[in-house]
């Protein structure tokens, strides 16, 4: 371990941002990574316990003590390689990962956790600066050809894995940029599209074919997903060209809200207004929906849902106000019960903190009509929740002004029509079956074709994606070639 006593002598760190004014200026990353004085400091206070939880509270597995060890000794160039050993996208995770290592720390019981995610992003960033980050081709090619759906962070994982143990890996993505919901959904101020860019620069370098503006399967794409394709592939094809098919597609299908008034205007899927914002910063097309000086209600008080709160702040509204279902959770998680776990907190965003009125245990029972088919008001009910049970509080109904109404509760399953054109059977939530241990995992009921990342597990984390895309990848270069170099 680095320093035996460092978690007794230094507080925890956490990175720092841009004051509000300054960042609701601009569309760019506001989060300033750790230097090097402070990087070494935070690595001192990993203690090298006995039993590492944060090991397994990860789920791509990072060998979190190792690197906190040469971080802390100035080992820069190694703590990326340990780094990089277990995920192929430490840019992605060390910015938009909630980071469930931190909660698994064995110094969180009773102190501050280590600042593993803020370590990670100062390494990866520092290999990006010292040119250290580059492509890694094959030493030989096989003949094997694989096809990938969806560029996402599963189908990327799998892709690079693949692409490096000599594979011909081509990538098909509906939309007209690469990276899933990292290009559109998630807003540049939280992840820079720049950092995927390079990532898909190493790939091609690497070997990987990117195909854009092409569906897969099925032509039928539901309202609220986005889709520019401009050409079509069906499951036929693919399988008569490629010897493989992984389907990393994503869950796209948003929660709809089936109240009164739902068909009103100024009423959509949180992706509606997330995805053409995304597309105004990189490409300068004028996000559709523009909220400035408007009443906005955000409806889900996840991640999404605070993205919209973000965005809308950005575009200057008049108010935000954020609903969510389940009653306000307690501001401290009681460790005794959930450590090592991911704990029940209040969580608040960095968008939280730039503006928003946050309120609990609250129920949308309809929208107003402002004569004209648009919405001018929300009617809500207060709930009381006993024994997991909810109930409405009599008398607590109440309503709001609304402009636009931002629908954020989350993602039901993938889009229905991709898996059925393939014959790929689902599970009870309308998921890709397909296990994820023991002889044959990630491989669908169809011959050579396997399911990855949210596609099969439903909506998950960046991280989770990452790590499915990289199973995935293992057992389709066994499937192929009868044995496999590749980590699980």
């Amino acid at each position: 371990m680095g320093k035996p006593t460092g978690f007794m002598e230094f507080e925890r760190l956490s990175e720092g941002y841009d004051p509000v004014e300054k960042r609701l200026k601009h569309y760019k990353e506001f989060v300033h990574t750790l230097n090097d004085e402070d990087a070494k400091t935070q690595g001192a206070r990993c203690m090298d316990c006995g039993i590492p939880f944060c090991n397994n509270g990860c789920p791509v597995n990072n060998i979190i003590p190792d690197w906190n060890d040469l971080v802390y000794r100035g080992n820069w160039k190694q703590a990326l390689e340990v780094l990089h050993s277990t995920n192929n996208f430490p840019d992605f995770t060390g910015r938009i990962c909630p980071a469930p290592c931190e909660a698994a720390c064995t110094l969180a019981f009773n102190a501050a956790p280590v600042g593993i995610k803020s370590i990670e992003h100062f390494i990866i960033d520092k290999g990006w600066e010292m040119g250290w980050v580059v492509p890694k081709p094959p030493k030989s090619k096989t003949d094997k050809k694989i096809a990938v759906v969806g560029s996402g962070p599963a189908g990327l994982a799998a892709a690079q894995q693949l692409a490096r143990v000599g594979h011909d890996v081509t990538v098909f993505e509906k939309s007209d940029r690469l990276g899933g919901l990292l290009a559109y959904g998630i807003p540049d101020f939280k992840l820079e599209k720049t950092v995927v860019d390079r990532r898909v620069a190493q790939m091609e370098a690497e070997g990987v074919t990117f195909k854009t503006k092409v569906v897969i399967g099925s032509k039928d794409i539901p309202t609220g997903i986005n889709n520019d394709a401009t050409e079509f592939v069906s499951p036929e094809q693919l399988t008569a060209t490629f010897d493989a098919v992984i389907l990393a597609a994503g869950a796209e299908v948003p929660r709809d809200l089936p109240v009164p008034g739902r068909e009103l205007k100024g009423i959509y899927a949180a992706l509606e207004f997330l995805i053409p914002q995304n597309k105004e910063v990189q490409q300068g097309k004028a996000n559709p929906i523009n909220v400035k000086g408007k009443h906005v209600i955000v409806i889900g008080g996840g991640d999404t849902g605070s993205d919209c709160v973000g965005t809308s702040n950005r575009h200057g509204a008049a108010s935000i106000t954020q609903f969510e279902l389940m009653p306000t959770p307690p501001e401290e998680e009681n460790k005794a019960l959930t450590w090592p776990y991911w704990p029940y907190k209040l969580r608040t965003s960095s968008s939280h903190d730039e503006g928003c009125t946050r309120d609990f245990a609250v129920a949308t029972k309809g929208f107003v009509d402002d004569g004209k088919g648009n919405v001018k008001a929300l009617k809500a009910v207060r709930l009381d929740w006993k024994d997991g049970k909810m109930s409405e509080v009599a008398g607590s109904e109440f309503e709001l002004p609304c402009d636009n109404a931002f629908l954020a509760m989350g993602f039901t399953n993938p889009v229905g029509s991709l898996l059925d054109a393939f014959g790929v059977e689902k599970d009870s939530r309308a998921n890709a079956k397909a296990t994820t241990d023991g002889d044959g995992c990630y491989a669908t009921n169809v011959a050579k074709v396997f399911a990855a990342g949210d596609v099969r597990r439903g909506q998950s984390l960046v991280v989770w994606a990452i790590r499915e895309g990289r199973q995935a990848a293992r057992e389709v270069d066994n499937f192929l070639m009868g044995c496999t170099t590749l980590p699980r």
